[in-house]
């Protein structure tokens, strides 16, 4: 009777350790919008390599993604804006730190135009007037007879901040502008919408036209591309960042240390944004 007993646990046990799933190990990443087909990228190359890990990637924004992290929803956080020290402070908050910041990609920050405008650069200066409705009509800067129609990010997204910090300078968009919620969704409008201007990662300008930008009136135009993002002369560029909230270890650790190696920044090439090595 003991023996068969033993046989049954042994039996039960098994079946409990298999059904666990016991050596799989799962990695959950969320945030910026920017980041949702680089993280995916990296994640199906690095499972190829490793399955028995599970990376799971979902966007919804960088504000979403660094919440995430705070209420303890998500092992990474994906984000195209430095983490703010609001968040910061509800991360230490709640879990005693202030969390792991890791730059993984640069980006350039392009401004989308319909292919058929006659538009091919504009000045910054010329940038904040039209998101902030100081001009109006593109005949203002050499182009058709038509009122602009502006295409925005939602305001939980790391893009927008970065645009309306570092690009309009803190003055409020116009309140003409229409609000889309992700970077694909403003290429889409702009690549149907003659009259449509829109900004966002430059690795998802298909179907638009990507302008040129002239920090000033004085200035040559330079288009987001590796070359002139390297070298700083195209104006609008950022680093593309993962945060955790401690400093990461095993499966997670190998995982960032992979998308940081020469492979994994070939993807980051491969995808349309721009090496950090």
């Amino acid at each position: 009777m003991m023996q068969m007993k033993k046989h049954i646990f042994l039996v039960l046990f098994l079946v409990t350790f298999n059904a666990g799933g016991f050596g799989e190990e799962k990695i959950t990443v969320k945030g910026s919008d920017t980041m949702v087909i680089l993280s995916q990228r990296w994640a199906e190359k690095y499972m190829t390599a490793n399955p028995d890990v599970t990376i799971q990637v979902t966007g919804g924004g960088s504000g979403t993604g660094l919440s995430a992290l705070i209420n303890g929803t998500t092992d990474i956080a994906n984000s195209s804006r430095p983490m703010k020290n609001s968040e910061r402070d509800k991360l230490k908050e709640r879990f005693g730190t202030r969390g792991i910041e890791i730059k993984c990609a640069l980006d350039g920050l392009a401004i989308y135009v319909h292919k058929n405008n006659p538009v091919k650069e504009l000045t910054l200066q010329q940038v904040k007037d039209i998101y902030t409705a100081k001009i109006r009509n593109w005949k203002e800067v050499g182009g058709a007879d038509k009122k602009i129609i502006l295409y925005s990010r939602e305001n939980n997204s790391g893009t927008y901040v970065y645009f309306l910090e570092n690009v309009l300078l803190g003055e409020d968009f116009a309140a003409t502008a229409q609000y889309l919620p992700g970077t694909a969704s403003v290429v889409n409008a702009v690549a149907k919408d003659e009259s449509g201007i829109g900004y966002g990662g430059s690795a998802y300008g298909e179907g638009i036209t990507e302008l040129a930008i002239k920090k000033d009136e004085n200035s040559p135009g330079y288009r987001p591309n590796l070359e002139h993002i390297a070298s700083g002369n195209y104006p609008i560029s950022r680093y593309l960042y993962m945060y955790v909230r401690n400093r990461p270890e095993g499966s997670m650790k190998a995982f960032i240390d992979w998308t940081l190696s020469d492979e994994g920044q070939t993807i980051v090439s491969e995808v349309g944004y721009f090496p950090i090595r």
